[in-house]
């Protein structure tokens, strides 16, 4: 593991224990809970399937959707959160949950691919946005589908960096618009080796979602839904 990689594994294990305070978190409101199941439920096949959650902190999206039947596989960078992650699903009973600690932007998967890949406000904490999204991509499976739940955030003047300056410069730092996000989606999906046709991108409004937050918010947020055509590479395909 690299200096800047250390760094940023060792602010998000710093926060562990008290990530799951945060109402959209750890869900512990039943109504905030509720309100992200309805969201997932639309957002991903009806059929269960396999999920990627990149970026997993204590695995609450993970272990809510094995509760809804699909197969998830969560990845985060500091192992505090995933070990807590670990524990959640264990007391959860959610047996179709499991976690990998290692970089969410280029997950430790191997080969294997998925139907859906789900990231949620992950991409301002990364040196390299742009390069996870290519990544994510290549991970899924002709007709699957990446699920981005991002924002723009408001910060206070002068609000530092949250790794101190010592991760480097970070693109994405007060969070992403959904215009500039769906098009940095659309080149990624199209810099898939073969990649035909158009990208079916949909942006989804949150921000006008309280019960999603535990509380009404002014900034930015959003859902981005983009689905993968498959190309030429992919033709008679099996997974």
């Amino acid at each position: 593991m690299d200096r800047r990689t250390s760094v940023v594994a060792a602010h998000w294990d710093r926060t562990a224990a008290t990530f799951d305070e945060e109402p959209d978190h750890g869900l512990l409101d039943p109504e905030v809970r509720r309100a992200w199941s309805r969201r997932l439920t639309g957002w991903l096949p009806a059929a269960a399937c396999d999920v990627l959650d990149a970026g997993c902190g204590t695995g609450t999206l993970s272990v809510l959707l094995a509760g809804a039947g699909h197969r998830v596989t969560g990845v985060d960078l500091a192992p505090a959160m995933v070990a807590a992650a670990e524990a959640k699903a264990a007391r959860t009973g959610a047996r179709s949950a499991v976690f990998l600690t290692g970089d969410a932007a280029d997950p430790p998967t191997g080969q294997r691919r998925f139907d859906a890949v789900l990231a949620r406000h992950l991409l301002w904490t990364l040196p390299d946005p742009h390069a996870a999204l290519r990544s994510w991509v290549a991970r899924l499976r002709p007709g699957g589908r990446l699920i981005l739940v991002e924002g723009r955030w408001e910060q206070p003047s002068g609000a530092g960096r949250p790794y101190g300056g010592e991760a480097g410069p970070l693109p994405w730092q007060g969070g992403v618009g959904a215009a500039e996000l769906a098009e940095a989606v659309r080149a990624a999906v199209l810099d898939r080796a073969g990649a035909a046709g158009e990208v079916d991108v949909t942006v989804e409004r949150l921000d006008d979602d309280p019960e999603l937050w535990g509380r009404r918010v002014s900034d930015e947020r959003y859902a981005l839904v983009a689905l993968i055509p498959p190309g030429p590479q992919d033709e008679g395909s099996h997974r």
